[in-house]
C-alpha cells in the first residue's frame, strides 16, 4: 500500500507556498552543513564544461558569486528539488520495509527535473534580447563591465541568460554527488547506510532537458518515470521536498550526509572506489551537454540574419561587440 503523508504542518504548508511561488516564478519568467559540491567543486566541474571566454566564464562559474553556485543561497538552498534531494529509496529485495515507495522517489526527481526545464526556457527568452532585429549584437544588454546580480530582476540579457542556465545546470551538477547513478557501494552487506551504486558511466537519459523543454509536462514527466531504474535514488536530507515536507532527521532513510553523498573527496561515499571523480566527470559532461543543446536551440529558433548564432557569439566572449560583427 502506497505509504500517505500526514497533513502538512504550518511550517510544511510555508514551505509548500515558498516553493509553488519559487516554480511559479520560473514558468512566470517565461550555509548549513555540507548539501551539494561545495562551491570550488561547482567552479572546476562548471570551468571544465564550458569553452567561455573568461569574464564571462568566471560570472557562471566562480565559487562565492558565480551563476551556478546561486541555488545555494537561501532561501534556494532550503528547497530540495532545486538539488535534486530526496529521490530516496529501496527495493524490498535490499530493505521490505523501507518507508518511501519509487513512485514518491521518481516524484522528486521529476520536479528536480521540472526545476531545470523551466530555467531552459526562460534563458531561450532571455536570449532573445541579446541582439536586434538584424542581428547585431546589443551593447547594453552584454556588457559585463558591472558584474551581474542573481536576484530574479530583469537586468541585461545577458545576466538575466546566466542566471537561468546557472540556477538550471546547478541541480543537474548536483545529481551525480547526490545520487548513486554513477558510482558504486561499500563492500559488504547492501542497505540504507550502503545503498546500491549504478555504476553508470553516460549522462542520465533523463536530463533531455532541451526536448522536454518542448514538450507538455504531463509527456516528459512519464518518460522520466520510465527512464528511472529501479535502484536509482538520491539523498533524504533535511530541506523542503516537492511537496514541501522537511524531515526531521532521515531516519530509516539513505541519508544525503551519511550515506550517499560525494559533495569532497573526504565525504564517506567518496571513500570508495573513485567515486568521487566519477561524480565529477559525471556532472562535467551533463554540463557539456546541457550547454550545446542550449545553443543548438538557440541556432534553431532563431535562423533569421544569423541572429541565433549571434546569440551564442555574445554569450561566449567577453566583448562581444567587437568578436560577433554581424553579417
Amino acid at each position: 500500500m502506497k505509504r500517505t503523508s500526514p497533513s502538512p504542518a504550518p511550517q510544511a504548508r510555508a514551505a509548500a507556498a515558498l516553493l509553488a511561488a519559487a516554480l511559479t516564478a520560473l514558468v512566470a519568467l517565461s550555509g548549513g552543513p555540507a548539501h551539494a559540491f561545495t562551491g570550488d567543486n561547482h567552479e572546476e566541474i562548471t570551468r571544465g564544461a564550458l569553452p567561455w571566454q573568461p569574464v564571462t566564464l568566471a560570472q557562471m562559474a566562480d565559487a562565492r558569486d558565480g551563476a551556478i553556485n546561486a541555488n545555494d543561497k537561501r532561501p534556494y538552498f532550503d528547497l530540495g528539488p532545486l538539488h535534486c534531494d530526496n529521490a530516496d529509496y529501496l527495493a524490498p529485495r535490499h530493505d521490505p520495509h523501507y518507508p518511501r515507495t519509487r513512485d514518491e522517489a521518481t516524484t522528486e526527481l521529476i520536479a528536480c527535473v521540472g526545476t531545470s526545464v523551466a530555467r531552459f526556457r526562460n534563458a531561450v527568452r532571455a536570449a532573445d534580447g541579446l541582439v536586434d532585429a538584424d542581428g547585431r549584437v546589443r551593447a547594453d544588454q552584454s556588457d559585463l563591465s558591472a558584474p551581474c546580480t542573481w536576484d530574479e530582476r530583469p537586468g541585461p540579457a545577458k545576466c538575466d541568460v546566466l542566471e537561468q542556465l546557472g540556477r538550471g545546470w546547478h541541480q543537474l551538477e548536483d545529481f551525480y554527488s547526490h545520487s548513486n547513478w554513477a558510482d558504486e557501494a561499500a563492500p559488504g552487506p547492501v542497505g540504507v547506510v550502503n545503498p546500491p551504486g549504478l555504476g553508470r558511466t553516460g549522462v542520465a537519459p533523463f536530463f533531455d532537458i532541451r526536448r522536454y523543454s518542448g514538450m507538455a509536462d504531463a509527456d516528459w514527466n512519464r518518460e522520466v518515470r520510465a527512464l528511472v531504474p529501479e535502484d536509482l535514488a538520491t539523498g533524504c536530507y533535511p530541506d523542503f521536498d516537492s511537496t514541501g515536507v522537511k524531515p526531521a532527521d532521515c531516519e530509516g532513510r539513505v541519508a544525503h550526509n551519511r550515506d550517499l553523498n560525494k559533495d569532497t573527496p573526504a565525504s564517506a561515499r567518496a571513500a570508495t572506489g573513485d567515486n568521487f571523480r566519477r561524480a565529477t566527470a559525471g556532472a562535467t559532461a551533463e554540463i557539456t551537454r546541457q550547454w550545446n543543446a542550449f545553443k543548438d536551440e538557440l541556432l534553431s529558433a532563431h535562423p533569421e540574419r544569423g541572429r541565433g548564432a549571434q546569440m551564442v557569439c555574445a554569450l561566449v566572449h567577453d566583448d562581444p561587440v567587437a568578436d560577433c560583427p554581424s553579417g
